[in-house]
Formats: structure tokens, sequence, C-alpha cells
């Protein structure tokens, strides 16, 4: 029995979805623990694409029990056409394959309008690059008790009741606040009662679920969202995702005992990419960051925005190795890389004359924020094609190992390409 985190080292988009697939053929139980459907996890199987927002990418194999846990926030609407998608693709979605927290919470239309003119009335340089989903709104209103669970919605009564008291206070926010019309109850009440009726069959405690199967013996992956420097109290803030993104809140986001976790994937992007706005101090704005782009297909798989691109910043997955108790490195994309000549590791920070070797916490900071790199040799091989370490260049080894030392942990996983097959397992957590 293990039970293994994975989550981001970045700010998201690193290939996690791809590294949880792999991991899934050798766990029973698959969990998504933050975030909401402002994440997506893209897989390539067989040469088809499938991109997840909600549901856990471990739906794939059906053998697999999957799990939406208390931490995420969801869009029922989302949620139900990501299940008649994969019907469409032949892989049905059941109440034996698909449990839901009845302590999730929902996201409702005033939070969706409350994002965009939260967004809409900050000054440029000041916006956060939200998706505009309510993600924000939800989670602010379960941190202030305002929130509606997936669980009140099946009691018709209760949920009338607190859609009503939600409303009173969001349509005078709306409107007063934003100029915007604010949604009518009855409107919201019918819509909602019908995601109640598809919904109710998904709906149980998971964290009763998944202790009885951490008992029985089943091997328990957690599937994060988003990246370390994306968590709302560790990351870049106020550019920052809703959530807490770290491992530990693989915990708490889904009723789990930190005494159980046996080990944490870190998934490193052997380059640096950011969606949106915020700091990003190895963002290359050259023909080298172009390449990357292009090359690695650098575009947000749930808001379709162009990545901002830049060399592998070492001090942000030092520092995720740190909060997250990494174990072990998946480094991901490294094919992308071949062709460069030379490739840049930002090791450390210079700031008004002084070094610094952590994300600084004043964002002002940045404004004068200089990485200090160390420069390693590139290699021309293409390198899809290797199944082992030793089919690597041996410049592409240098560069593997001179991560595993900066950040004083081993890689685990190394992908090569977007399929699955291109990868190249070293130590599989479920089994060594």
């Amino acid at each position: 029995m293990a039970n293994v985190i994975i989550v981001g080292t970045q700010w998201g988009d690193e290939g996690k979805g791809k590294i949880v697939d792999l991991l899934t053929e050798h766990a029973d139980l698959v969990v998504r623990f933050q975030g909401g459907n402002n994440a997506g996890h893209t897989l390539v199987v067989d040469g088809k694409q499938y991109v997840f927002h909600l549901i856990p990418s471990g739906i794939l194999y059906e053998s697999k029990g999957c799990f939406i846990s208390n931490g995420v926030v969801i869009d029922p609407q989302v949620l139900l056409n990501e299940m008649e998608e994969l019907a469409g693709h032949g892989l049905p979605v059941t109440p034996e394959r698909l449990l839901i927290s009845e302590r999730a919470h929902l996201i409702m239309p005033y939070h969706k309008l409350q994002d965009a003119g939260s967004e809409a009335s900050l000054a440029a340089g000041r916006k956060i690059g939200t998706t505009g989903r309510g993600i924000g709104p939800c989670y602010g209103d379960k941190v202030l008790r305002h929130g509606i669970k997936l669980g009140d919605l099946l009691d018709r009564e209760l949920f009338r009741e607190k859609l009503g008291q939600c409303l009173e206070e969001k349509s005078f926010l709306l409107t007063k606040r934003y100029g915007l019309e604010a949604p009518k109850l009855e409107a919201i009440y019918d819509e909602f009662m019908g995601y109640a009726e598809r919904l109710a069959p998904f709906v149980g405690n998971v964290s009763l679920a998944l202790d009885r199967g951490r008992r029985a013996g089943k091997h328990i992956l957690f599937e994060g969202a988003q990246g370390t420097q994306l968590d709302i109290d560790h990351g870049t803030y106020p550019f920052v995702t809703s959530s807490n993104t770290v491992a530990g809140n693989a915990c708490t986001g889904s009723g789990f005992g930190p005494a159980h976790i046996d080990a944490v994937i870190g998934i490193l992007k052997a380059y640096t990419t950011r969606v949106g706005e915020g700091p990003f101090p190895t963002e290359l704005f050259d023909a080298t960051g172009d390449q990357l782009q292009r090359k690695g297909g650098e575009f947000g798989a749930t808001t379709g925005r162009k990545r901002r691109c830049g060399w592998l910043d070492g001090v942000i997955a030092r520092e995720a190795v740190r909060l997250n108790g990494i174990t072990d490195l998946a480094i991901t994309k490294l094919d992308v890389l071949s062709g460069q000549p030379e490739l840049q590791l930002a090791t450390s920070y210079q700031a008004d004359g002084a070094t610094l070797e952590a994300m600084p916490n004043n964002i002002k900071t940045y404004d004068n924020l200089k990485p200090v790199y160390e420069k390693l040799a590139g290699w021309s091989e293409e390198i899809r094609h290797a199944k082992c370490l030793d089919d690597l260049p041996a410049k592409a080894r240098a560069y593997v190992k001179r991560i595993e030392e900066f950040t004083e942990t081993p890689a685990s996983i190394i992908s090569v390409g977007p399929g699955r097959e291109e990868t190249i397992l070293l130590r599989n957590p479920f089994i060594s």
C-alpha cells in the first residue's frame, strides 16, 4: 500500500496530467483535492487528446475509483459537460467510478459575475489575470461561511433558504459596486434543481471512502491542480489562485490523515512557464522564449492563453521541494530543450544589492529583481525515442543531474514527449 501526492512545482502547466495518468495504472483510487475548473490537465493517449478540468484524469482507467473531494469548488454545468464529453468518447462516468464530496462548495452564477466585475474594476498593472470562472468568489464565500455545498443542493428547502440569503448580499454588491444585473432567485433555483437530480447519485462522504480504501490496502493517488507558486499562502501573492496548491492541502482538501502519506512527487517542467499576470523572474522576451513557446505548445489547457516562457528557475524549484516535502521529481518536457546550444538555470536572485535564495514577500521587490544564472551545455539530438536514462545524450543526462543536485531531490520520472509511452520511469512510488 502507498499513498502518493502529485503537485506542481512552478506556476502550473507542468504536465501533471500525464504523470497522474502514468501512475494511475499502479493506483487504485485517484483524488482531486483542490481548485476548480480554472485548471486543466491535458493527456495524449493513443494519439487522442483529453482535457480534464474537474474529473481526475484517472477516469481513463475503467477499473479505478475517482474522487472529487471537499477542497474542490464545483461548477455543476462544467462537471456535467465533462461527463457527457467522456461518454462521447466511450467512457461513461458512473457513480461506481466517481464519488463527489458532499462538502465540496458550489460555484454559483453570482460568483462568476462577481469575478468578472472585480477584475474589470482593477487598474492596469493590478489585474490578477483571473479566468473569470467564479473560483475566487466561491472560495471567499466558503471562508466567510456564506457558501453553498453540494450536499445542500440535495435538500430543496435548505438550498432555497441559503440561496435567498446569499442573493440578498450579492445583489447589492453586483448592482451597486459593479453596475451589473443580479441574477434572479427562481432562475438559479430551477437550474440547480436540475443539476441536483443528475448529480445526486454521485454525492457522498469522500473522506470516509478514502479511509476505507486505505484500510483495505488500496494505493491512493492525490492529484493537485495549478502549481506551488500559485498557492494562496506561499505563492506570488496577489497573483495566485484562491486555494492552497501545496501538498499539505491534499490532506485537508480530502479529509485524509497526513501520517498516511508515503511520497510527494513534484512535477518540474525542464524550463519555466506562466499563464496570466504576475512576477516571472526568468521570463524570456527573445527568440529563445518564442521558440520554447512554439515547440512546447505552450497554451493554457483551460484558458487557451499563450504561456510566458523562460529558463528553469532553480530558486522556485528548491522552494517547492521545501514547501511540499517533495520526495521525488518528475521532470517534464525535456524534449523541448533539444536543439538549444546553451541552457541556463537560475540559482539565486539579485535585488537592490542583496542576494535572494527564495521568492521575496514584497511584491515591489520584483520590479528590480534579476536572476543569477548558471550556464549549462545544451544538446542537439532529439530524445523522444529514449526508453531509459542511458538513451539520453550525455549533456541531457548532465542537465537532469544538475537539477537533482541543486534541488537535493532525485528524479524518478523523466518525460521526453507528450505520449504515455514517451516516459522514462526510474522509480515507481507505488512499487519501490
